[in-house]
């Protein structure tokens, strides 16, 4: 008697999607997405700094960073750039560094104007071990998104500044 196949136990990872406007020129933005001197500033949690950022923005390219927790504890990360398209897209695996080091995932950042002038990105991670794993993801993300809205208005504030000289 034949047997019934049922359907695939595949497991499916959990992924990360956050969809964010800012007030601020697409060009801006992705600048603030590439540029260390910007990472720097807005690439962490609330109360963790990042000291290190450094890599080579291309295809095959690496990214090292390293993020200091508020106790002093260094965590290092890093990973490859996939796709690199300036003002556009960014692709790149990203992975923790050392024992407890999780999975690589990969980070997409899409970037598109808004009305009125401002960028929306679409910010998906996929590749995570667990729900609970992505929601810490989500929640460091959504506290760097908020440090990098503070970024881009003081770069504004300091360009418009410059203007009026």
């Amino acid at each position: 008697m034949p047997t019934k196949k049922g359907p695939s136990k595949r497991s499916v990872k959990p992924k990360l999607t956050i969809v964010r406007d800012f007030a601020a020129p697409r060009a801006l933005v992705f600048a603030a997405w590439t540029q260390p001197e910007h990472l720097k500033q807005w690439s962490a949690p609330h109360g963790f700094k990042i000291p290190v950022s450094e890599g080579e923005l291309r295809a095959g390219g690496s990214w090292h960073a390293v993020m200091v927790m508020p106790d002093g504890t260094k965590l290092p990360l890093g990973g490859t750039y996939r796709k690199v398209v300036p003002g556009k897209l960014i692709v790149q695996t990203h992975q923790w560094s050392g024992p407890d080091a999780g999975p690589e995932t990969v980070v997409t950042v899409r970037f598109s104007d808004t009305p009125g002038g401002g960028t929306r990105i679409k910010f998906e991670q996929t590749g995570f071990d667990s729900a609970a794993s992505r929601d810490g993801h989500a929640g460091g993300w959504n506290e760097c998104f908020e440090r990098l809205d503070t970024l881009l208005a003081k770069l504004l504030a300091r360009k418009s500044h410059g203007r009026r000289k």
